[in-house]
């Protein structure tokens, strides 16, 4: 159930774009992934669409933004192009992070986006680097920084959590809590599963929300961001969603039942978003059916692009990796 409430015609189809535009963009990824086309690992964001659309679209241009491995939702959202997303994951130079990142590295400076980041909970001590150097500065921007449950039984949560409190830095620490992690229920690796009281022990204010209700997601996102802007101290939000997918390609899944997943599939942020606006008379079947097909023809083009990329020469292997290899870049 979506929270009702008044919504801008506009904003609502731009969110609901946004979000199935991320679908589209995961469900293409897998598709070429089953064809070898995309190696290594790939995690999907699909379920989850409504935390990314949620919450960056509250950020500002200047704002930083880091994530997890599973971030080709918060990239697309950033702005970064399907394009050179798709290309990134096939290893072609075209990519935004020139072919050597993969599905997991994904990076734009001109964005403001520093990953794509794979250790888990390895980004968080970076997120409070950037936003001190920020505020040493005088800068307005803060930084936001998602990460998974999985992160928060981690030493650099709590160091992160502890120094970001103590130097009193803007910080918007957003937690997409699926549930499993990689494949471990909430309730074997956390003795409070209460996230959000976490955030009490180092005097961060805190929140929780359904992930998988836009407007929720939206909406607490601008208080935390409108406490970020007042204190200039940190913000905890706990997202609690659902990953409808695997945790990777690779995962067989052992660790939950199908009716559990098709039990979570009835709160699809989508459909019941699309629902909400149709029934608000913010949109038109017609409308939505060109939304569908402008996503697919985009996609197509993204996965094209890629095609079309080129493979960096084996005579470049040490760039980027030696010192006296970086005036080259």
């Amino acid at each position: 159930m979506i929270s009702s409430q008044h919504i801008e015609k506009e904003h609502g189809k731009g969110l609901l774009f946004q979000m199935k535009r991320i679908r589209r963009f995961e469900e293409k990824s897998a598709e070429m992934y089953t064809k070898s086309k995309i190696r290594g690992f790939l995690h999907l964001y699909i379920g989850e669409e409504a935390v990314a659309v949620g919450v960056l679209n509250a950020l500002t241009d200047d704002d930083k933004v880091l994530s997890t491995y599973r971030e080709h939702g918060h990239a697309l959202v950033r702005g970064i192009d399907a394009g050179a997303i798709m290309a990134e994951m096939y290893g072609k130079q075209e990519g935004c992070s020139l072919g050597r990142g993969g599905s997991m590295h994904l990076f734009d400076i001109k964005k403001n986006f520093y990953g794509g980041n794979a250790i888990v909970a390895g980004h968080l001590p970076l997120a409070v680097g950037l936003a001190l150097a920020d505020k040493k500065q005088k800068k307005d921007n803060l930084t936001c920084c998602f990460f998974g449950e999985g992160a928060v039984a981690e030493g650099e949560f709590h160091e992160s959590m502890n120094l970001a409190s103590l130097f009193k830095v803007p910080v918007l620490f957003v937690c997409e809590n699926n549930g499993y992690a990689m494949g471990t229920a909430l309730k074997y690796t956390h003795s409070m599963q209460d996230l959000e009281k976490k955030g009490d022990c180092y005097n961060i204010p805190s929140a929780a929300v359904n992930g998988m209700d836009i407007m929720a997601v939206a909406n607490a996102t601008k208080q935390a961001i409108d406490e970020i802007r007042r204190t200039g101290g940190p913000y905890f939000l706990i997202c609690n969603t659902y990953r409808f997918r695997a945790h990777s390609m690779f995962d067989a899944e052992l660790y939950r039942s199908k009716e559990e997943v098709e039990e979570w599939k009835k709160q699809d942020p989508i459909p019941a978003f699309q629902k909400l606006l149709v029934d608000q008379d913010l949109i038109s079947k017609e409308e939505i059916r060109k939304m569908d097909q402008d996503i697919e023809q985009e996609m197509q083009e993204a996965v094209d692009f890629a095609e079309a990329g080129t493979w960096e020469p084996v005579e470049q292997l040490t760039k980027f990796v030696y010192s006296d290899s970086l005036e080259n870049r």
